[in-house]
């Protein structure tokens, strides 16, 4: 399913730095405010460019990410190739942003930042993790039935 997953096998205890990694991310998720239920309203009524501005950096920096890991052939840490594949576009893609984008805007909250806005003591975001899980449970069960 994934063309980039690493056929090396690791004992669990290697994937804590993962862990590390995202903890840090949530904290500065969490005092760049991109956790902020008032700054996400903010940028779906288009009164702040603060959200903009942050997805804006995100994409660029992600877009020359690409650009130079294509350009010098990077390789991960344990020397196997980085591919990229391209995607087809369909209908589906459309329709699945549309759903994302309405589940942000009505819960405040998208599925990067949840566990920050958790650990920052909003407990109701439990409900969403929740619901995220199940949407994405449903979409894995109805998978092959929908229209790609």
């Amino acid at each position: 399913m994934c063309v980039n997953e690493s056929e090396l096998k690791h004992p669990w205890y290697y994937n804590l730095k993962y862990s590390l990694v995202g903890v840090i991310f949530g904290i500065v998720f969490i005092k760049a405010e991109i956790i902020s239920w008032f700054r996400i309203q903010e940028m779906f009524r288009l009164q702040s460019f603060h959200m903009y501005g942050v997805i804006g950096t995100a994409v660029v920096v992600g877009a020359i990410s690409v650009f130079l890991i294509k350009k010098f052939k990077v390789k991960t840490i344990h020397g196997e190739e980085i591919t990229f594949t391209d995607k087809k576009f369909n209908k589906g893609q459309i329709i699945g942003g549309l759903t994302f984008g309405l589940g942000w805007a009505m819960t405040g909250a998208c599925p990067g930042p949840l566990f920050a806005q958790v650990g920052s003591g909003a407990i109701v975001i439990l409900v969403v993790i929740l619901s995220a899980t199940a949407g994405t449970w449903v979409y894995g069960k109805f998978r092959d039935q929908l229209p790609h």
